[in-house]
């Protein structure tokens, strides 16, 4: 006899040697010991994970003459003759290549007889969902009302292909992944059957590598026994599968972390020499990534399917690092994933998308970043408006002593012993200056009083040491002329309706400084511009998008009419009062900058 793969050599013939899907298994146990079957079964999953392998055991099951405890005994004439595929009563299909609906019509005709020689018909259709719309509406009424001796069992990896008419008429049961460690154990104990000695290590690379299969475990396995001697160990499964050692993984994890560019770059050069399917490579790299990500949250251990000495040294790398940073340097291997699809050279697109991985310092959280900004801004309130005070206090200083002057110049003496001022003029002293020089001004004594002039120069330096600290508006104008087609887009993403009575203007012109005058040949077509609130919103949008101080006019035969839009709550008023307000000021004051442009529009708002 030919050599049978461990695929087919290890299949279970009954329910006790079912690698995991207890509670299916338990199931389907109770159903045959209660004589519950259901005249439809659906078994659902992924590859490899036992669908067609139960589906034979309910078909002897079924069959089976031992007592329904017990089935299937696999002894029986019936169960031996299906286990050796020699069983009349049983039918096999393979749905991808009898999906039409001439081979529905055949196998309902073979169906009408009785069974030869055992109790049941059992019908197992492989990969349903690849059978035609037809054959689906075809094998309906016989799905929903078999014959009492016709059992059906469907296998499928795609559910959601088979039509909801289908899935009503069935029992549906859905196979899971097989975990891990039933993996680790059924493998080991196939291995020492085989007469080989596997490392442990070994072994759990060919667990993850299977992915949940039974099937494809046992494939790799196959394959290992072929290539190695008695004894299997890790290099020999990372030289035939085709894998990254996970220590070079683990080193090229620790230098993005660590941002050691000479480690990364060595590593990848190590990987590519290696031979590495680059698409392989970053599910591996991300999967290390995860894995540490799932050991920050708490809770989250059950998800890491790995043995426990990985486990350990992804906990321990792990705890160096925030979530926040792992995060973030998780999400940008995600995106270079994406790029390397399309990418003509992978290994530069790699090399610099890890420098910016790198470049990617620890996250600080924004939280501490708000609480910093609040320890800092009361100290610079603080600070602002102890320098005002100090500006204030010098502005009014020379004010305060020129008055005080004037007050003690005009109080006379009040001493009892003092006399009055002579009335008489004195003689005045000899003198050499020519007698045109008596009519010359006398110059001011230190104690006269301030002239007006001078009160005045005082009072404008207060004036203009107030207005050296309010900001300068620097807005990015435009011209009405030359960019009104690019207004009236700004217009339209806001009010299509406006937009399109703007494009109705014979004119828009800007004659007068400070004032946008539209000429419109019919009055009707600026009706709705020019009611109160339409006219003041499109003085807004005149205001944000030209950034000038416009008023909308609006010219029309017979008509000159501008609505008030200059009251309380006028577009001006409004952008007025966002320029002097106080946060705005303080704002600009301390990051050192100065308003640009102002906008008052409803989407600004």
């Amino acid at each position: 006899m030919s050599y049978l793969v461990l695929a087919r050599k290890s299949r279970p013939q009954k329910f006790d040697q079912v690698v995991g899907q207890r509670p299916i298994v338990k199931t389907l146990q109770n159903s045959i010991a209660r004589n519950r079957i259901a005249h439809a079964i659906l078994f659902s999953g992924v590859r490899g994970v036992g669908k067609t392998t139960l589906a034979r055991i309910m078909a002897k099951a079924i069959n089976c003459q031992a007592e329904r405890t017990e089935r299937p005994c696999d002894n029986c004439p019936s169960c031996k003759e299906i286990a050796t595929g020699a069983s009349l009563d049983l039918y096999e299909i393979d749905g991808a290549s009898n999906r039409g609906i001439q081979e529905i019509r055949e196998l309902k005709e073979k169906i009408r007889f009785l069974p030869t020689s055992s109790e049941f018909k059992v019908i197992i259709i492989d990969e349903v969902h690849m059978l035609t719309t037809e054959a689906f509406n075809a094998l309906l009424k016989t799905l929903e009302e078999p014959p009492a001796h016709v059992y059906f069992m469907f296998a499928t990896t795609e559910i959601h292909k088979i039509p909801i008419t289908i899935l009503s008429r069935c029992q549906q049961y859905e196979l899971k992944r097989v975990p891990a460690k039933e993996l680790y154990d059924h493998f080991g104990r196939l291995a020492g059957e085989e007469g080989f000695d596997i490392d442990p290590a070994a072994l759990s690379l060919i667990v993850r590598e299977a992915g949940g299969s039974i099937r494809d475990g046992l494939s790799l396995l196959d394959q290992m026994f072929s290539f190695g001697e008695k004894n299997i160990e890790t290099s020999d499964v990372v030289e035939v599968l085709g894998l990254v050692n996970r220590a070079v993984l683990m080193r090229l994890t620790k230098a993005l972390l660590e941002g050691e560019r000479s480690d990364a770059f060595l590593c990848l050069e190590e990987i590519f020499d290696f031979g590495m399917d680059i698409k392989r490579f970053m599910e591996d790299l991300l999967d290390q990534f995860r894995t540490l990500l799932l050991c920050k949250i708490e809770g989250c251990a059950q998800l890491i399917d790995l043995p426990q000495e990985e486990l350990l040294d992804f906990q321990g790398v792990s705890e160096n690092y925030s979530s926040e940073t792992i995060h973030l340097k998780l999400s940008l291997l995600m995106s270079i994933a994406e790029d390397l699809r399309f990418s003509a050279q992978p290994r530069l697109t790699l090399e610099t998308s890890f420098l910016k991985i790198i470049e990617a310092t620890n996250v600080v959280p924004l939280s501490s970043l708000l609480g910093q900004l609040d320890q800092i801004l009361p100290q610079l309130t603080e600070t602002q408006s102890l320098q005002k005070q100090a500006v204030k206090s010098e502005a009014t200083e020379p004010l305060k002593k020129k008055k005080s002057l004037e007050t003690n110049h005009l109080k006379a003496p009040e001493k009892p012993g003092d006399s009055p001022p002579p009335t008489s003029p004195s003689p005045a002293p000899p003198t050499d200056k020519p007698a045109a020089d008596a009519n010359e001004a006398p110059q001011k004594s230190p104690q006269s009083a301030p002239s007006q002039s001078e009160e005045a120069g005082d009072t404008q330096e207060i004036t203009s040491s107030k207005k050296s600290h309010e900001l300068e508006i620097h807005p990015n104008e435009k011209d009405v002329r030359k960019d009104w087609p690019q207004f009236i887009e700004y217009v339209k993403d806001r009010k299509v309706w406006m937009a399109q009575d703007l494009q109705r203007a014979d004119s828009a012109k800007q004659e007068v400084e400070g004032e946008l005058h539209l000429t419109f040949a019919d009055a009707v077509n600026c009706s709705l511009l020019r009611q109160k609130e339409n006219h003041q919103l499109l003085t807004e949008f005149a205001l944000d998008f030209f950034q000038k101080p416009l008023k909308v006019k609006f010219t029309v035969p017979e008509i000159d009419d501008t609505p008030d839009a200059n009251g309380d709550d006028s577009p001006h008023k409004k952008r007025q009062q966002l320029a002097n307000d106080p946060l705005v000021i303080m704002a600009a004051e301390i990051f050192n900058g100065q308003i640009g442009d102002i906008r008052i529009g409803p989407r600004s708002r």
